[in-house]
């Protein structure tokens, strides 16, 4: 069933005025374009040029109508914040390319030998004013808390072509200026390369300046305590109680006081239980996220979800820090263990059991679309209609990839433990 093009109490149109809205905008031949509020959902794309030999050819506009379908409407007392990490599918995907807003530019290790420095910084200076755009687009959205890309500044934590950044720090602080007026909140996450309690020296070095770039962004930005950095144990290496051994000492000896002010853990779906990292978080004052998904997957035995979360959330109110949580769905038809680590495109429900007024960050590969689906499904808030998309259609044939069916096959032949 499509909308009608009426919103609904909680759902509104985006204003059709340029001028309060400017992601709303479509040019032609360099005006501006307005639109009637009364018409269906529609991506129209500018003209474009298409080269054809050595001349070069208009190609016509052509507008998409996008089928949004209604939701099954259910009933939660949650009224917490829902937030999306690192990338919004509907800024990137704005067309031309050129106009598409995202904080995640990067490059090669070659194009810095070969361009400078310099260079690679005016990558992150653009990917810093694209998270502008962005906290606008969101408290337009009514979402207001988002997990910011760790590659922002590309290779910035590189032990030879690393570099600080202060030369960013006023974009930085304006960042952080308008998150905090509209009272968003932004988290880190760095990647699986951080690890804590590898053997290896230099692994080891890698991961703390990795993890003081994370700092150095949140500090230049002016975030508060809740702008937390957020870790996984990592590999075990062989000996589980000698890594998580080499993680305490990690935290409490080598990383500096403004890292260690922002550390938290997080369970994950292969290697530590909630109940495995919580002993380290309970001595060192150290808060633990609760990933529903991970623990589905790997779970703490005789420890249930309701007491790990009150524990956990204990230790961040102990340090003035305001709880999160993550949460994910399995793609669906996936089986074994590495199908189901997958995420989802959307989820459609909370997690049993989240506290009322939890930060819970969706893990979807949707990003802000699942957040707005959530919202329709439970009204949390309202919803404006030239935001939404359809979801894809056949999630699991579309995204497996090599690695997953070869995990399948494995599987079915018992080489796997499921």
């Amino acid at each position: 069933m499509r909308y009608s093009l009426r919103p609904r109490h909680n759902e509104t149109y985006v204003s059709p005025d340029p001028a309060t809205n400017p992601d709303d905008r479509l040019t032609e031949k360099g005006s501006p374009r307005r639109k009637s509020t009364k018409r269906s959902i529609t991506d129209c794309q500018v003209d474009e040029y298409v080269p054809t030999g050595r001349q070069k050819k208009k190609r016509e506009s052509t507008p998409a109508s996008w089928d949004i379908l209604d939701v099954e409407k259910k009933d939660t007392a949650f009224r917490g914040r829902l937030g999306y990490a690192c990338l919004n599918t509907l800024l990137r995907s704005k067309k031309p390319a050129a106009e598409a807003i995202f904080c995640s530019r990067t490059c090669r290790i070659e194009s810095i030998k070969k361009k400078g420095v310099d260079w690679v910084k005016d990558l992150g200076q653009k990917n810093a004013e694209d998270m502008l755009k962005i906290i606008e687009w969101n408290e337009r959205n009514h979402i207001r808390f988002m997990r910011i890309s760790s590659g922002m500044f590309p290779f910035a934590s590189h032990e030879t072509y690393g570099y600080s950044l202060a030369y960013c720090a006023a974009l930085l602080s304006e960042v952080g200026t308008l998150a905090e007026k509209y009272g968003h909140r932004l988290t880190v996450h760095p990647g699986q390369y951080t690890q804590l309690g590898s053997p290896r020296e230099a692994v080891l070095r890698s991961s703390i300046r990795d993890l003081e770039y994370h700092c150095e962004m949140l500090d230049l930005m002016g975030v508060g305590p809740d702008g937390v950095i957020v870790i996984h144990g990592g590999g075990v290496y062989g000996d589980k109680e000698a890594t998580l051994a080499r993680i305490k000492e990690t935290i409490r000896v080598d990383l500096p006081k403004n890292v260690r002010d922002r550390l938290v853990l997080e369970n994950d779906e292969l290697c530590y239980t909630a109940a495995e990292l919580l002993p380290i978080c309970k001595e060192l004052e150290v808060p633990l996220v609760f990933d529903y998904h991970h623990d589905m997957l790997n779970p703490s035995p005789g420890l249930p979800p309701a007491r790990i979360m009150e524990e956990a959330n204990e230790i961040f109110r102990r340090r003035g820090i305001k709880p999160k949580q993550h949460y994910s769905e399995p793609r669906e038809g996936a089986v074994g263990i590495m199908e189901r680590r997958a995420h989802s495109d959307r989820c459609q429900i909370l997690p049993q059991g989240v506290p009322e007024d939890m930060d819970l960050m969706i893990e979807a590969k949707d990003k802000e679309q699942a957040v707005l689906q959530l919202y329709r499904t439970y009204d949390l808030h309202p919803v404006n209609y030239e935001s939404l998309r359809p979801p894809k259609d056949k999630e699991l044939e579309e995204s497996i990839g090599k690695s997953v069916r070869k995990a399948r096959l494995y599987e079915s032949q018992g080489d796997i433990d499921t």
